[in-house]
């Protein structure tokens, strides 16, 4: 009996703990209803300002961007790269797209088409300004561009840059197309440089890893050519 008390008791002063803090919360909000209600519209409005700038700015830029892209691209596939990077007069380049649409989709993926047009020009400092302002989501671009990095350091004579670019593109987000092309370029690059334990350890992941790849189709000899340098 004297339990049943007690535990009655305690959830009285539980109730009533409770009651008290609904009114103190009750009070805050009646004595800064004005401020709540502001907080309130501002949060509102951010929201609304955000859709309304991705709606009626962003999109309509982006479509712009890729209008302009299309004869950039075509340009840049043909090896026209002066029209490439710097337009034709009527149509804009990817170096005017990248910086007139630089917060789109597209005038990102400028960067990219204006680093390996740079690239392929021997302009191997721009090549990385360009490749490196470059954001890549896409598994496959994202490792392309990695690597073009990596092959702008390897011509600039920078091999140390080059094998971890190359690293980096082919661990960037694994698959059968990518980490092979650019684990056979780390381990061409570790011979050029004597690193032969390395290449070695490099061939045989594309051996183990990567089978049915265009990369392991000779990776034996390469494997057999560095661990003949490797026990000398």
């Amino acid at each position: 009996m004297v339990k049943k008390k007690q535990d009655e008791l305690k959830a009285e002063q539980r109730l009533e703990s409770l009651e008290g803090s609904l009114s103190r919360t009750e009070s805050f909000i009646v004595e800064n209803q004005n401020v709540i209600s502001i907080v309130v519209g501002v949060v509102v409005i951010i929201i609304l300002a955000y859709f309304g700038f991705q709606k009626y700015y962003l999109e309509p830029q982006d479509v712009e961007a890729q209008d302009q892209m299309y004869n950039a691209q075509r340009y840049f596939e043909s090896d026209s790269l002066d029209k490439a990077l710097y337009g034709d007069g009527n149509s804009l380049g990817f170096v005017d797209i990248a910086s007139d649409y630089s917060i789109t989709k597209a005038g990102n993926l400028a960067n990219y088409y204006a680093g390996l047009s740079f690239l392929k020009k021997g302009n191997y400092d721009q090549a990385l300004d360009y490749l490196k302002s470059f954001e890549g989501s896409d598994r496959v671009v994202g490792s392309m561009a990695k690597g073009a990095i990596g092959d702008a350091y390897l011509e600039k004579g920078d091999r140390s840059s080059a094998i971890s670019y190359y690293l980096e593109a082919a661990h960037r987000d694994a698959n059968d197309f990518t980490t092979p092309l650019f684990l056979f370029k780390a381990g061409n690059v570790y011979e050029l440089d004597k690193n032969y334990s390395d290449a070695v350890d490099t061939y045989q992941e594309i051996k183990e890893d990567y089978p049915q790849s265009e990369e392991a189709r000779d990776i034996d000899k390469y494997i057999a050519r560095a661990e003949g340098f490797l026990n000398k």
